[in-house]
């Protein structure tokens, strides 16, 4: 995503590609609707945390770890020293937990907030945890093959990125989401977890903009949803940076909120059942 050009609020232009108004208006009725639910006036909490669970399980599955809710459940140690699976799934529950303690960093230093959602995620302290890759470090991300901007180029389009975030913009939460995202997965700026990692900012994004500030509409549900194959060929659109494709992007990425809203609505009425 270019970061410059004629227009001072580039998120905001994107705001009025064809079909981005109808996904937010959908998005926002969605989310409306499980706020409005009766039990999220008694048990909000409880609906919080199934969500970050259902969330860290979505996320998880399009990193190569689709494994069971009972079975996310039922772990208890996922150390992964020898299953990358369990590892994979420890790091999505740990950013998961991590995302709604950043919000007050993230408006004034997201590049900071990166570098502390890959150190949760790698869950260990060595040389290329926290930190954009060098020239010539490889990256570990079979699942996204697109081609892999040079480090020069990850670190300009970060500090872009950053310095859109920290100026704020008029654009819905839902394109400032889908952008963090998408640029992440872009770039992979580092060595590992970038998926993780992606998904956790857009996280951070829609609950510190007001969309979803209680977490409950957990996109990750929905882009697991949705699939791997279509995950992957709307982040082609993105990376495409044409108007079409970047509207679709934007559009891939609401329907996962919606259909995140849509869980947390079926936990509201399971707990309203005394069945959750």
């Amino acid at each position: 995503m270019s970061t410059t050009g004629a227009t001072a609020d580039p998120l905001a232009a994107l705001g009025e590609l064809p079909g981005v108004a109808e996904s937010v208006e959908s998005v926002r009725k969605s989310v409306d609707r499980v706020y409005g639910h009766r039990v999220m006036r008694r048990r909000s909490n409880a609906v919080t945390s199934e969500a970050a669970l259902r969330g860290a399980r979505g996320s998880a599955a399009l990193s190569g770890a689709d494994w069971a809710l009972e079975e996310v459940r039922r772990r208890t140690d996922f150390s992964g020293q020898d299953d990358g699976e369990a590892r994979t799934m420890g790091a999505a529950l740990r950013l998961t937990a991590e995302a709604g303690q950043l919000l007050s960093i993230w408006r004034q230093s997201p590049l900071r907030v990166l570098a502390r959602l890959h150190l949760v995620a790698a869950g260990e302290d060595h040389a290329r945890v926290g930190r954009p890759r060098q020239e010539g470090e490889p990256v570990d991300e079979p699942l996204v093959e697109l081609p892999l901007p040079s480090a020069a180029e990850v670190s300009g389009r970060l500090d872009g990125l950053a310095e859109l975030i920290i100026k704020g913009s008029s654009a819905p939460a839902l394109v400032t989401a889908a952008v963090v995202h998408g640029e992440l997965l872009a770039l992979r700026p580092f060595g590992f977890d970038n998926g993780l990692v992606a998904r956790a900012a857009e996280r951070i994004v829609l609950i510190g903009s007001g969309l979803d500030p209680k977490s409950v509409c957990p996109a990750e549900v929905g882009h697991a949803e949705l699939g791997r194959a279509a995950y992957l060929a709307a982040l082609d659109g993105y990376v495409s940076g044409t108007p079409e494709g970047m509207a679709a992007w934007i559009g891939h990425c609401g329907r996962a909120i919606e259909l995140g809203a849509r869980e947390s609505t079926a936990v509201c009425e399971a707990l309203q059942r005394g069945a959750a």
